[in-house]
Formats: structure tokens, sequence, C-alpha cells
């Protein structure tokens, strides 16, 4: 897939744990964890623009496109 997700990144960048993302958030851990891994097919821009807010970066910290 061309969309990378670099939210491990971000996270480590401003360390925070999947635990504290998560009650920060709002979602299940287990999704979390789906997307932190890239293994997410959809992201809804509600979850998203919370993640932004929690991490306090911006879309494209989390999301980068690579042309296969």
């Amino acid at each position: 897939m061309p969309i990378i997700v670099n939210l491990d990144v971000m996270m480590a960048k401003r360390k925070v744990s999947l635990n504290e993302l998560q009650q920060k958030v709002g979602i299940t851990l287990a999704n979390l964890s789906i997307l932190k891994t890239g293994k997410a097919r959809a992201i809804r821009f509600e979850t998203l623009a919370a993640i932004c807010k929690a991490l306090n970066c911006q879309p494209g910290d989390i999301l980068e496109y690579q042309d296969s």
C-alpha cells in the first residue's frame, strides 16, 4: 500500500506510550495497535484529528505517501 503510517515514530518523538495515547484518543487499544503497525485499511478523520491533538502534530506527520 502506498500510504505509510508513521504513528510509532511520532509517538516515540513525543514519548507517548500506546496506553497513554489510547486514553487520550478514546479508541480501543486493539484498533490503535492496528493503526500503529500499518495494518489499518482506513481511518476516520475524527480519529486522526484526536491523534493529532493528543500528539500535537499534523496529519502529514503521521501519514506519508510513497509511490511504488
